[in-house]
C-alpha cells in the first residue's frame, strides 16, 4: 500500500504534464452600475468627451449621482449651469463629444465658450441631430427643419407620416429620419428628402457599419438595409432574446439593442449578450441606449439608468475580488454562508442566515483555501483554512451524539423561534443550538475537505485535526452500521449508506450508484490517511459482498425513473435528475479516484467518472469539468471550464432573471434531465446557481428579489483553486 500511497500523490504532477492546460490571459468581465430614480420619464441618455452622463426628461435634465457596484446610485436634477433651469428643454444630444440642447427657441450648447446658439423657427421641436459644420435637423413630429449658426437653412416636413427618430452619418452627409411608416434619407447639398424603405411599424433605428448600414426595429425583430441601394440585406431577423425593440444603437461596432423585457448585444458568432433583471438594469424596459464613459454602455429604462462596464481582468483577478468578497461579508462562526434579508440588493443591509448545509458549503469553501495555499503558500489562505476547520470541528462537539456533525449552530434565542424546532436543539454549552437531520451530503463535503487538507496542507497541526475529523465521522457511521444516527437514535432521512438500503432501491435510481460510489470513497480516504484496516475491510466487503463496485459502475444511462413495481420512496427519489446528486458523485470522486487501494480499481474508477461527466456535458458546469481533469484525461472541456469562470458574474445576489420567453432560444420538450435548452445559457444570463442547481434552470421570480447574495466560496473559488492545483489553470 506504500506504492499506491506515494503514487496518489504524484497523481497531480504526472497528470499536469500531459494534459491541457489554459494560460490566464485578461478577458472582459461585464458589470453593472445602477441609478434607480422612482416613476422616472427621462427618455433620452448621453455621455460628453469629458466623460459627464446626462439625461433628458419632460422635466428637465437629470444626472446619475453616486452609485458603485452593488452600491446604487440614483438620478437627480442637473444644476451644473444655473441659466439652463428656465429653459424649456426639449431634447439633447451629444456632438463632437459635446452636449447640445433643444429648446423652444435655438439649439444651443455650454461648450464652444457658449458660441453655440442657432435659432430655429419650430417651438414645438423635440427632436434633434447634429450634423457637418454645426448644422443641426430638427422636427417636432411633422416638420423638418435644418438649422446652423445663421438661422434655418431647410423647412420641408412628412407627408402622412410622424418623426420618430433622427440620425446623421458623417460618410455621406446625410441625414436619416425614421417615421412611423417609412425610413427617410435627407440630402442638405441637394435638399432632397427621399423614402427609403416602407413599412407601417418601425419603432427604432440606428446606423452602422460608418454609414453603410440601417439597421431597422419592429415589434417582431429588426431588419437591415443598405445604404447606397436602398435594398434589405436578408429577411425580417426575430431569432432574438425579445422580437419588440425600443431602442437601437452601435456602439464600438456593436449592435445593442433595446427591447420591452430587457437588452442584448449581437455577438460576432451571430449570438446575443442578454442583459435581463436587477443584475443589469433598474428596469427592464429600455428606452434608449448609447456609449458610455470609459467603454461602458448606457442603458436608459424605466426605472433608471444601468451602465454596463467592461473590464479587462485575469482569472487571478477575479479570484481576489472574490476572496474579498467572501471575507468581506460571508464568514459566519468561520462557516461560508449566504447574506439574507437584505434590501433591495443591499448588501450593507442583510445578514448572515445559517444553512442545512453549512457544513457542505464550508467544505467547499475549505478545500479551494487549502488549494489556494497549496499553490500560493499565501498565510492568508492557510489562516482561512485554520478558522473554518474550526467550524467544522465545533459541528462535532456542539451536539452530545459521538461522532454526528450536526447541520449547523446558532446562538440560542433567535433561529428556533424561527425555525423548525424539531431540528434545531439545545446544545449541551450554554447560549447555543444545533441543528440535526445532517444528511449524506454534509458528510461527503466532510470527508473531500478533510482529505484535501490531510493531503496538501504542510502544517501538522491541521493535518491531525483533518485526520482526526475523518476517522471521527466514520467510525461514527462503521459503528452504527453505516447509518447517520441522530439524537433521537434513528437514522437521519439521508444518512444512509447500508446494503439493506442501497441496494433495496431499484438500480435506475440514482441513489443506488450514488450512495456506493460515495460510501467507498468515504472508507477509500478514511483507511488513507489513518490505515485502520476496519476501514479497507468494510470497503472491500461492500464491493465484493454487497455489489457496490458493480453500483458504482453502472452507466449513467441507465439512471432514470423507478419503475411502477417500486415503493413511493424510491419513485420519489427518481422523479427527474437531481443535481445535488452530481455535486456528492463529484466531491466524493476525489477521494475514490485518489486514494484507490490498487492502480486496477483506480483505473475503474475512472471509467466511472468519465462516463458520469460525459452526462454532465451538455451543462458546462466549470466545477465539474475541473473534477474530472483530476483523472489525468487530455477531455475534460477545458474552454467550456475556462468559460464558466471568465463569464460567472461578480454580482452573486438573487436577482429575478426571466429566460424562457427567449425566442433565440431552442427550447426542448419536457425531459428526465430537466434540460430546457439545447444550449446552456452562460453563467451571467441565468441565475445564481450553486453547484447543486441544474444549469438549465432559465428563470428565477418570485417576491424575494435582490433579498440574499451567495458567497462565491463554493461557487466560484472551488473549481478556480482546484483547476490552479491540478495546474489545467496556470
Amino acid at each position: 500500500m506504500r506504492k499506491i500511497l506515494i503514487g496518489s500523490l504524484c497523481l497531480p504532477l504526472l497528470a499536469a504534464a500531459q494534459q491541457p492546460f489554459h494560460a490566464d490571459q485578461p478577458f472582459t468581465q461585464d458589470y453593472s452600475v445602477k441609478y434607480y430614480a422612482e416613476g422616472t420619464d427621462c427618455r433620452q441618455v448621453g455621455a460628453d468627451r469629458n466623460g459627464a452622463v446626462k439625461l433628458w426628461s419632460p422635466k428637465g435634465l437629470r444626472q446619475p449621482a453616486g452609485g458603485q457596484f452593488l452600491q446604487p446610485g440614483q438620478l437627480q436634477p442637473d444644476r451644473s449651469y444655473r441659466t439652463l433651469q428656465p429653459k424649456k428643454i426639449s431634447a439633447m444630444t451629444v456632438y463632437e463629444g459635446q452636449f447640445v440642447y433643444l429648446d423652444d427657441r435655438a439649439v444651443l450648447s455650454n461648450a464652444w465658450a457658449g458660441t453655440l446658439y442657432a435659432r430655429h423657427e419650430l417651438p414645438g421641436a423635440n427632436l434633434l441631430v447634429g450634423g457637418r459644420d454645426f448644422a443641426f435637423l430638427i422636427s417636432d413630429g411633422r416638420a423638418l427643419h435644418l438649422v446652423n449658426r445663421s438661422g434655418t437653412a431647410f423647412r420641408g416636413g412628412l407627408t402622412g407620416d410622424a418623426v420618430q427618430e433622427l440620425r446623421y452619418s458623417a460618410a455621406d452627409d446625410r441625414f436619416w429620419i425614421l417615421g412611423k411608416r417609412a425610413l427617410y434619407a435627407f440630402r442638405p447639398a441637394t435638399r432632397m428628402l427621399e423614402t427609403v424603405y416602407e413599412a407601417s411599424n418601425l419603432t427604432a433605428f440606428t446606423l452602422a457599419q460608418n454609414g453603410k448600414t440601417v439597421i431597422l426595429g419592429t415589434p417582431a425583430g429588426y431588419l437591415e438595409i443598405d445604404a447606397a441601394t436602398k435594398k434589405t440585406l436578408g429577411t425580417l431577423r426575430q431569432k432574438l432574446p425579445v422580437p419588440h425593440i425600443t431602442a437601437l444603437a452601435e456602439i464600438r461596432g456593436q449592435l445593442w439593442f433595446g427591447s420591452t423585457e430587457g437588452a442584448f448585444a449581437l455577438r460576432p458568432d451571430g449570438k446575443f449578450d442578454y442583459y435581463n433583471g436587477e443584475r443589469w438594469l433598474p428596469g427592464n424596459e429600455v428606452r434608449s441606449i448609447a456609449a458610455g464613459p470609459g467603454g461602458s454602455v448606457l442603458v436608459l429604462t424605466n426605472a433608471g439608468l444601468g451602465q454596463i462596464h467592461f473590464r479587462k481582468m485575469t482569472l487571478a483577478d477575479k479570484a481576489r475580488f472574490f476572496e474579498e468578497q467572501v471575507r468581506g461579508r460571508h464568514i459566519r462562526h468561520g462557516f461560508n454562508a449566504s447574506l439574507a434579508g437584505m434590501e433591495k440588493g443591499n448588501p450593507a443591509t442583510g445578514y448572515l442566515e445559517d444553512s442545512d448545509n453549512d457544513g457542505l458549503w464550508t467544505s467547499m469553501y475549505l478545500a479551494a483555501e487549502a488549494f489556494r495555499y497549496t499553490v500560493t503558500k499565501e498565510p492568508e489562505a492557510l489562516e482561512n483554512c485554520r478558522e473554518s476547520l474550526d467550524a467544522m470541528e465545533r459541528l462535532f462537539t456542539v451536539n452530545p451524539v459521538p461522532g454526528f456533525p450536526a447541520r449547523s449552530f446558532e446562538r440560542r434565542g433567535i433561529i428556533p423561534q424561527l425555525a423548525d424546532p424539531d431540528r434545531w436543539q439545545p446544545a449541551p454549552e450554554p447560549e447555543w443550538d444545533w441543528k440535526a437531520t445532517t444528511s449524506s451530503d454534509e458528510a461527503i463535503g466532510h470527508i473531500f475537505a478533510y482529505g484535501v487538507i490531510a493531503e496538501l496542507v504542510p502544517d501538522t497541526r491541521l493535518k491531525r485535526q483533518a485526520i482526526t475529523l475523518i476517522d471521527t465521522l466514520m467510525s461514527h457511521i462503521l459503528k452504527n452500521d453505516l447509518y447517520l444516527i441522530d439524537y433521537d437514535g434513528k437514522p437521519t432521512r439521508w444518512g444512509r449508506w447500508n446494503p439493506t438500503y442501497v441496494n433495496g432501491l431499484p438500480i435506475s435510481v440514482g441513489d443506488r450508484k450514488l450512495n456506493s460510489s460515495n460510501i467507498i470513497a468515504m472508507l477509500q480516504t478514511a483507511y488513507h490517511f489513518t490505515k485502520k484496516e476496519k476501514y479497507k475491510r468494510k470497503a472491500v466487503e461492500l464491493m465484493e459482498k454487497h455489489g457496490y463496485l458493480e453500483n458504482l459502475m453502472r452507466l449513467m444511462r441507465v439512471i432514470g425513473q423507478a419503475p411502477d413495481s417500486a415503493d413511493p420512496h424510491a419513485k420519489d427519489l427518481s422523479e427527474n435528475w437531481n443535481h445535488s446528486d452530481d455535486e456528492m458523485y463529484f466531491l466524493g470522486y476525489w477521494g475514490l479516484y485518489r486514494y484507490a487501494f490498487t492502480e486496477a480499481l483506480r483505473e475503474k474508477y475512472k471509467a466511472a467518472i468519465l462516463d458520469h461527466w460525459e452526462a454532465e456535458r451538455p451543462e458546462k458546469e466549470g466545477a465539474w469539468n475541473i473534477f474530472t481533469a483530476l483523472t489525468g484525461t487530455k477531455s475534460f472541456d477545458l474552454k467550456e471550464a475556462v468559460g464558466y469562470l471568465q463569464q460567472h458574474p461578480l454580482d452573486l445576489i438573487d436577482w429575478n432573471i426571466r429566460n424562457s420567453h427567449r425566442k433565440d432560444l431552442d427550447f426542448l420538450p419536457a425531459n428526465f434531465r430537466r434540460q430546457t435548452t439545447r444550449e446552456v445559457l452562460p453563467p451571467d444570463e441565468r441565475p445564481i446557481q450553486r453547484h447543486n442547481a441544474n444549469m438549465f434552470d432559465l428563470d428565477r421570480t418570485g417576491d424575494r428579489n435582490g433579498l440574499s447574495e451567495h458567497s462565491a466560496g463554493d461557487i466560484w473559488l472551488l473549481p478556480y483553486w482546484m483547476g490552479r492545483y491540478l495546474r489545467v489553470i496556470r
